[in-house]
């Protein structure tokens, strides 16, 4: 090794002045080259990977205070439901329907039960209600009084068209669901 030192630097001495400075130029450019790409460039890659590390772990972070919220929201909607159902009253479920029919004016024209899934937790009792030939104020009153019964009372589908002998007045067909804890 001191061998090649010693041709390199006798040849570099029998340089004119004008080859040693360009020589010269050309090895602290090589070497600043070498020092850049062998040290900044891998250093700044990991910074960027780092980086973007950062920006996912910030983003399923967002996307889990987000879901942790709506799970919250749905556990507690679902205790006030699961409230609803132990506090209301128990009643049968097509003599609710009957009385709140009374106090809407609404002649209910067909109730028919209808089969339920089967539940671990609670019995649901469903009955598909047909009323005919009632107005819109009519059937938006006996849906509100559906709504808010204190028995917990769900209006699982809604069907509504109008008569066409008289286009004021409406067919509805609804069924509402009821449930009981086991």
């Amino acid at each position: 090794m001191r061998e090649i030192w010693r041709r390199v630097t006798a040849a570099f001495g029998n340089l004119s002045q004008r080859e040693r400075l360009l020589v010269s130029s050309a090895c602290v450019f090589t070497g600043m080259a070498v020092i850049y790409f062998a040290l900044v460039v891998p250093v700044l890659a990991v910074g960027g990977r780092a980086a973007d590390r950062l920006d996912a772990a910030e983003t399923a972070y967002e996307v889990m205070t987000r879901l942790r919220a709506d799970y919250d929201d749905v556990q507690q909607r679902l205790r006030g439901v699961e409230g609803r159902i132990l506090r209301g009253s128990r009643g049968n479920l097509r003599t609710t329907l009957e009385t709140l029919a009374q106090k809407s004016l609404v002649v209910v024209e067909s109730m028919e039960p209808q089969t339920a899934p089967n539940n671990d937790r609670y019995r649901e009792t469903k009955v598909e209600v047909g009323l005919k030939g009632v107005t819109l104020p009519q059937t938006v009153a006996y849906l509100h009084q559906i709504e808010s019964a204190d028995q917990l009372l769900a209006v699982k589908s809604l069907r509504i068209r109008t008569r066409a002998d008289k286009p004021e007045l409406l067919d509805v067909t609804f069924t509402v669901s009821s449930f009981e804890r086991i």
